[in-house]
C-alpha cells in the first residue's frame, strides 16, 4: 500500500506542478486513480498528504481541487521565500564545499545557456530553477530550511514561473543567479544574502502582475 500510495502521489503532484492540473480544477479520485494505476485508497492518501503540503485543497467525502492562491497569499509566499532563503544564502556562503559550488555553477551555466532559447526553454528552466535554490538551501547545512522551503517553492513552480518572463526578465533572472554563485565563492554572506532577497521579489512582481493581467483579461 505504501508504494502505490506513493506512486499516487508522484503522479497527483507531476500533474500539478507541470499545469496539466489547473490552479482551482478539481481532482476526481476515479480518474486519479485510473491515472496512476492504482486503487481509490492510496488516491486519497496522497490527496492528504498533498494537501498537508498546500498543493491541493482535500476534504472527505467532498473531493479535492488544486490549489488557487491569491494575490495576496501568492506575495506572502514569496515575501516568507525571501526571508528564508536569503538567510540560507547567508549561511551557504559560510558553509558551502568546493564541490557543492562547482555543482551549482553548472546549474547556473546551464540557465544562462538555456535562457537564450526564450519561452521554449521555460518549463526546463523551472526545474532548473528548484534545483538552483534546493542546492543552495542544502549547502547552509541548517536542518530545517530545506524541508521548510521546499513547500513554499512549490508555488512558483505550478505557476510555471519562467513561461511568464519576458525576455529582458529571464536575462536578469540568469544574471542574479551568476552574482549568486559569485557570492557564495566569495564566501561573502551579506553579498548572497541580499542577491537572494532581491532575486526573490523580483520575480514576485513578475509572477504578481502576470496574475492581474490573467485576471483582466478574463
Amino acid at each position: 500500500m505504501a508504494k502505490a500510495a506513493e506512486t499516487a502521489y508522484e503522479a497527483i503532484r507531476a500533474g500539478i506542478l507541470s499545469g496539466e492540473f489547473a490552479r482551482g480544477q478539481r481532482l476526481r479520485e476515479e480518474e486519479l486513480a485510473a491515472r496512476a494505476g492504482v486503487s481509490r485508497t492510496p488516491i486519497r492518501e496522497a490527496l492528504r498528504r498533498l494537501d498537508a503540503e498546500g498543493l491541493v485543497e482535500f476534504t472527505p467525502n467532498r473531493g479535492a481541487r488544486v490549489v488557487a492562491w491569491s494575490e495576496q497569499e501568492l506575495e506572502d509566499n514569496y515575501e516568507v521565500r525571501a526571508m528564508l532563503e536569503s538567510y540560507g544564502a547567508r549561511l551557504a556562503a559560510e558553509r558551502i564545499t568546493d564541490d557543492e559550488l562547482d555543482a551549482i555553477a553548472r546549474i547556473a551555466a546551464r540557465m544562462t545557456a538555456l535562457s537564450r532559447k526564450g519561452a521554449a526553454a521555460a518549463d526546463e528552466l523551472t526545474v532548473l530553477n528548484g534545483d538552483f535554490h534546493r542546492a543552495i538551501l542544502r549547502a547552509s547545512r541548517h536542518t530545517q530550511l530545506d524541508g521548510i522551503v521546499r513547500g513554499i517553492m512549490d508555488t512558483p513552480l505550478i505557476f510555471r514561473t519562467f513561461q511568464r518572463y519576458g525576455g529582458e526578465r529571464m536575462r536578469t533572472s540568469v544574471r542574479q543567479h551568476a552574482e549568486l554563485v559569485q557570492a557564495l565563492r566569495a564566501r561573502d554572506g551579506a553579498w548572497a544574502e541580499a542577491v537572494m532577497r532581491a532575486h526573490i521579489l523580483a520575480a514576485r512582481s513578475t509572477i504578481v502582475q502576470s496574475l492581474r493581467d490573467e485576471e483582466d483579461g478574463d
